[in-house]
């Protein structure tokens, strides 16, 4: 018996499968659909030995020393601030809008205060901010929202800037000084041997048990659990009763260049050019040193995998229908971006994560009863002594996380699997034409179609 199921191993199903083992001793399943862990943020060598982010450039960046300090216990660092440019007619200017970027683009020599007067002179007042148009316009006016934001917007989104939340354009500051950086959070740095090391060091407890290529409906009713954290898309989990609840998703086409660098920059932004929105070059962002180079061209899409929430009023009125569902849903937490359906940075996907786990933590408070013996709060007592629920448990409590074994159905279709103990790994075959017996670390028998590893 597992104390938690946790659907999805990216930073916040991950986040919660380290804190509830190494914290509060519990027995943690940890699945993903994917081949790896990570999620979005996953990173790989390719074939050419560039380590690159599969799905995209993800830069940390956090003002939260705890969450800062927290991923430190798992990796090394190393010190990058971001920097991107944008091709604004026919000229590579950085953005956000500073000092440097009007100069250039308009032939100008001004200061910092005269940029102040001058982004006062072509801005717009909107009475009411509601857009993320209203946004750009009221700060900088339209020419710099048709240049810099609105077609990108449209690529990004697929729909107009007007349409659009306000929270989309307001996470991009404009500047009056000649501060290049993307961002400005007081903790910018990567992960010195990639972000998938960092998530290999956290899911190394002997607490936690992984298995990819695993949908949960698949193992819903064949793995035994008491609790579970679910962190896809929660209109997914409740069936879309409601409807779906719109996503942005992103197309990539990666290259490699026989040389050391191709761009000028980490990112280079194309509002208005081509069909893509940015093109990455990664060696910027990991530091590496090699001969070749890998960039990756982005193009947002509609169909595909989940990216971004698409932050709209009515999709927000939609999403409450599904909250509302989720909090009277007993003995399931929704935690991260999909779940909560949150345009969420990485760093506030670990705090979320690390607010829940304390949530948690805390419904686990012990407790003394008339007796004085201390137990936790939902366990048993067998003759004045606490009486473990998991599997393998003896009558003082002294569970070991023995083997436990799931045996197939002669006549299903669906694959089981057979747990390992504490400090085993599970790959186990079956589609229920075999027996499906095995040990903590063997293999079920019979005509697999699919495997489950867990490591």
């Amino acid at each position: 018996m597992f104390d938690y199921l946790i659907v999805g191993a990216g930073f916040a199903g991950s986040t919660l499968a380290e804190r509830l083992a190494s914290q509060l001793n519990k027995k943690v399943l940890l699945i993903d659909k994917r081949n790896h862990i990570g999620g979005n943020a996953y990173d790989k060598f390719d074939d050419a030995g560039v380590l690159i982010h599969q799905y995209g450039p993800h830069i940390f960046h956090t003002n939260a020393k705890s969450v800062f300090d927290y991923l430190t216990q798992f990796t090394k660092w190393r010190q990058y601030q971001h920097r991107v440019l944008a091709c604004v007619d026919g000229q590579l200017v950085p953005i956000p809008i500073n000092l440097d970027t009007i100069n250039t683009l308009y032939g100008l020599k001004l200061n910092s205060s005269e940029l102040e007067k001058w982004f006062e002179s072509v801005a717009e007042k909107r009475e009411q901010i509601r857009t993320s148009e209203d946004v750009v316009i009221s700060k900088v006016g339209k020419e710099l929202y048709e240049k810099f934001f609105r077609n990108y917007t449209r690529k990004q989104w697929g729909i107009d800037p007007s349409e659009l939340d306000a929270s989309v354009t307001a996470r991009v500051p404009t500047r009056t000084n000649r501060d290049g950086r993307y961002f400005t959070d007081s903790y910018q740095a990567m992960p010195l041997h990639g972000y998938t090391r960092m998530f290999e060091n956290m899911l190394s407890h002997e607490n936690i048990k992984i298995m990819l290529n695993t949908d949960y409906h698949e193992i819903m009713d064949v793995v035994p659990f008491k609790k579970m954290i679910f962190t896809g898309p929660v209109d997914e989990y409740f069936d879309f009763r409601f409807g779906k609840l719109p996503y942005r998703s992103l197309r990539f086409e990666f290259e490699t260049h026989h040389q050391k660098q191709y761009q000028s920059a980490p990112v280079i932004n194309y509002p208005n050019d081509y069909a893509y929105t940015r093109v990455t070059e990664f060696k910027y962002l990991t530091g590496q040193e090699c001969d070749k180079t890998t960039i990756v061209y982005e193009y947002p899409q509609d169909e595909g995998d989940p990216y971004y929430p698409v932050p709209r009023g009515e999709n927000a009125e939609l999403y409450r229908k599904y909250a509302a569902l989720a909090e009277e849903t007993p003995n399931v937490h929704f935690a991260g971006r999909l779940a909560t359906y949150k345009y969420y940075n990485m760093d506030q996907v670990v705090a979320q994560a690390l607010t829940l786990y304390n949530k948690i933590a805390a419904s686990e408070t012990e407790i003394v009863i008339p007796s004085g013996t201390t137990v936790s709060t939902g366990s048993r007592l067998t003759n004045g002594k606490r009486d473990a629920t998991h599997a393998g448990s003896n009558g003082n409590g002294n569970g070991n996380g023995a083997t436990m074994q799931a045996a197939t159905n002669s006549n299903g279709n669906r694959s089981t699997a057979v747990l390992s103990n504490g400090n085993g790994n599970l790959n186990a075959k079956g589609n229920g034409h075999g027996n499906g017996n095995g040990n903590g670390n063997g293999k079920g028998k019979g005509k697999g179609h699919r495997e489950y590893s867990v490591s």
